[in-house]
């Protein structure tokens, strides 16, 4: 793993290689340390810091820098450096949540390469060990993903920031992990109850996507400027908002978008059995049309593992037609709206106000 060379003396502007060029050097020095202990283990750390590297679009640690800049945090110095390090941390626990969510979706694809379970599936089997490789691949995913998480914490302890700030910050730290954790409950809880309600939706929109990716890293880079408690109330009522909006999207993006882009194969939130807010309104529109055969395919393909692509066209056509689609649209607008409401009440240090509503507008829009 590379260092990436420091570009300019603020951060703001290429915030994604500065959080890049963080987490390179941690795991850098975290898989030096393994290998010499343990060189088998040292290979599987390696495939977790190649998958924390390997992609992804640095929301959290992005949304968390914004609210710290928001509430006065400057943008270059020790104490950038410091804050760099703290949010770039958020990343480990989404690594974390991906590794594990992937095994428990039993998803064979993530950013257009095998999930961690698949890829030590096929260590295991290509390499003739003893056991079954499915087992072996779900264990290394299990252990993998709890080492990003205690290593999410290690790496924000090791931030050098003002002991008063690091406390404040871990208010929203550790509400967040427990949130994360939450919100996977209630998602594979939701399942087992074939829940097609929106209040069961949206409160696992909420909980596990929300929280942990917009709302509390807002509130952690605000605690970590020492914001007061109006200013941090602004920026997790946009975060909230934003958050459950964001999730609605990918749900949207999850039924429609292009695999090339998303990474994942599409349909696959049906093949899971997901109750998104999508289906949950397909489902509540096709049944107040009494439309018995419509709403029979639609639960029908809920958690069909063996869905072909010609059912995933007529379920995309069917919520198209009875206006699920359009509906989920418009809730993402007003989602939107009131989040961008929140922040008129407060000022911010610029740019972050307008930094801020560039992220919200990326974070909800449509697929080219």
């Amino acid at each position: 793993m590379r260092r990436t060379q420091v570009i300019d003396n603020s951060m703001d502007g290429a915030l994604a290689v500065h959080v890049e060029r963080a987490l390179s050097d941690y795991l850098a020095g975290r898989h030096a340390g393994m290998a010499e202990m343990a060189p088998s283990f040292g290979s599987a750390v390696e495939s977790l810091a190649s998958f924390v590297l390997g992609g992804g679009k640095r929301i959290r640690p992005t949304f968390a820098w914004w609210g710290w800049r928001g509430a006065g945090g400057a943008g270059s110095g020790a104490d950038a450096e410091a804050v760099l390090r703290a949010v770039s941390a958020l990343e480990l626990i989404q690594a974390c949540a991906l590794v594990h969510d992937d095994l428990m979706d039993d998803s064979a694809v993530r950013r257009g390469k095998p999930t961690v379970h698949v890829e030590f599936a096929a260590r295991h089997r290509e390499r003739g060990w003893l056991g079954t490789s499915e087992r072996f691949g779900a264990a290394a995913a299990i252990l993998l993903g709890d080492l990003a998480l205690a290593w999410a914490d290690d790496m924000y302890v090791s931030a050098a920031l003002p002991p008063a700030r690091r406390a404040a910050a871990l208010v929203p730290w550790q509400a967040m992990r427990a949130e994360m954790l939450a919100g996977q409950y209630l998602d594979v809880l939701t399942q087992a109850r074939g829940d097609e309600s929106a209040e069961a939706a949206l409160s696992v929109a909420r909980m596990k996507t929300a929280a942990y990716t917009v709302e509390r890293p807002l509130h952690m880079g605000a605690a970590l400027a020492g914001a007061d408690e109006r200013v941090t109330g602004a920026l997790r009522a946009f975060g909230a908002d934003i958050g459950v909006a964001f999730q609605l999207r990918d749900d949207l993006l999850g039924m429609y978008g292009d695999t090339d882009v998303t990474g994942k194969p599409a349909g696959d939130d049906l093949r899971e059995g997901k109750r998104t807010l999508l289906m949950s309104v397909g489902l509540r529109r096709a049944d107040a049309a009494e439309r018995a055969g419509d709403a029979a395919v639609l639960r029908s393909a809920l958690g069909d593992e063996n869905l072909d692509s010609a059912t995933v066209e007529r379920v995309r056509a069917l919520l198209v037609d009875v206006g699920a689609v359009a509906e989920v649209e418009g809730r993402i607008g007003e989602l939107t709206d009131s989040a961008m409401l929140a922040l008129t009440g407060v000022e911010l240090a610029e740019p972050a106000g307008e930094v801020l509503a560039g992220l919200a507008v990326s974070a909800t829009k449509r697929a080219s």
